[in-house]
């Protein structure tokens, strides 16, 4: 068995090597042995380093000089410099009339705003209406002292008892009076045309306390529907109105076919003729024939028998025999002439009669106080255009037509003047 041998780590020369001598390690004594030097020191020691070229750099500027903002206006002046005269003719030109549209615009403004303010205080209106100038440049026509045409609208405009909703016209050669560009003191129209609405929509709003619908219904008529308080009673209003031109500034009225129903009882139609005042139904008289005890109480009474025309032999017939008293009251001929009668003058003198038929008595009095000429009135449309100002000139009414939204009626006029 072999004995371990050490193994030996100092490095023992080989015959005939010499050690190179290595340079002192910096700071180190002067022929003292140093390290060895690294291969990759001595690679970098034989190029230069890039960035010493960096780092040695010589600045953009010196450090005496002081720095000043980079001037760009100058730059700005020479661009525009460099243009041609034809380019900067242009440029001037879209300028000079970039201002000038401006200034008409304003001037534009300032007249509508002018002529709004006038209108307002010589219609004496609550609100100032919308103007507006057509037309343009303006200015060439303020300085002429004509406009070529000239738009107004007026929207609420009160008129009697309604409102018309909008009242819109377009006057055409107006002529400024006053001094200077911005001295307008009025102005004269030479013609105007336009239209008036009174729209049914505002109708049913401001007559809304009767509750009264209003519906166009051909050409120049109007349907009325609607609800009608009299005596604490809500009784249904029916009417036909006809639409007409009355003069030259107004819209009349003619109210037909009025009729207040008192539920599916009776019918009443103010007036003097046969067949009105207060009228029972067919419902009615059919429920009142159908009943003994209320038809024999209708035949006690001499007035009713003598108008239906009833011989006192068969009204005694009636009082002891059913069969007899149905077959006399529900006659067509005993119907008819009862539906003819008008109850408010046998209510008059038997006033337990209505409450027989299910009628207040109160109504009664409420009804014969409301005359024809009162609900016609209460019904009616009619209007008139509010003065206008100036003492010359005039303004006329023409077509009246009634449309789905209201009555429209077109109007013209001629030698208006607004302002002094």
């Amino acid at each position: 068995m072999r004995t371990p041998h050490r193994i030996s780590n100092d490095r023992v020369p080989f015959d005939g090597w010499q050690e190179e001598s290595v340079p002192p390690e910096p700071g180190g004594t002067t022929g003292a042995p140093g390290r060895y030097a690294s291969p990759y020191d001595e690679l970098a020691d034989l190029d230069d380093n890039p960035l010493d070229d960096v780092l040695h750099e010589e600045p953009a500027y010196r450090d005496d000089e002081e720095w000043s903002p980079p001037d760009h206006r100058s730059r700005g002046r020479r661009r525009f410099g460099s243009l041609s005269l034809a380019v900067k003719g242009v440029v001037a030109v879209l300028v000079l009339t970039a201002f000038l549209a401006l200034a008409d615009r304003w001037a534009v403004l300032y007249a509508e705003h002018r002529a709004a303010q006038q209108l307002k205080k010589e219609l004496k209106l609550t609100a100032a209406p919308e103007v507006e100038i057509e037309g343009f440049p303006f200015l060439t026509q303020l300085a002429d002292r004509r406009v070529d045409e000239l738009k107004v609208t007026v929207p609420d405009v009160a008129a009697d008892r309604v409102t018309l909703a909008k009242v819109q016209a377009t006057a055409q050669d107006v002529r400024i009076q006053g001094k200077g560009l911005t001295g307008i003191s009025g102005a004269t129209v030479d013609r105007m045309q336009g239209e008036v609405l009174l729209s049914f929509a505002d109708l049913n709003r401001e007559l809304g306390a009767s509750q009264v619908t209003f519906t166009g219904h051909g050409n120049n008529r109007v349907l009325a529907r609607g609800t009608l308080p009299v005596a604490g009673h809500d009784l249904e209003a029916r009417a036909d109105a006809r639409i007409q031109r009355l003069g030259a500034s107004g819209i009349s009225t003619d109210i037909d076919n009025m009729s207040l129903a008192i539920g599916d009882l009776a019918t009443y139609r103010p007036g003097t003729g046969a067949d009105q005042g207060l009228h029972l139904t067919p419902k009615s008289v059919a429920r009142l024939t159908a009943e003994t005890d209320k038809a024999r109480k209708l035949l006690s009474i001499p007035a009713i028998v003598h108008r239906v025309g009833v011989p006192a032999s068969a009204v005694r017939q009636a009082e002891h025999s059913d069969d007899r008293l149905s077959e006399l009251t529900g006659s067509p001929r005993f119907v008819k002439k009862v539906m003819g009668m008008n109850l408010i003058d046998i209510a008059a003198d038997n006033p337990w009669l209505l409450q027989k038929l299910g009628i207040d008595p109160n109504l009664l009095d409420g009804l014969t106080k409301l005359t024809r000429p009162e609900l016609a009135d209460r019904l009616s449309l009619a209007f008139q255009l509010p003065k206008l100002p100036g003492d010359h000139g005039y303004v006329r009414l023409r077509d009246v037509k009634v449309e789905k939204d209201g009555i429209r009626v077109d109007l013209s006029g001629a030698g208006l003047s607004v302002g002094k």
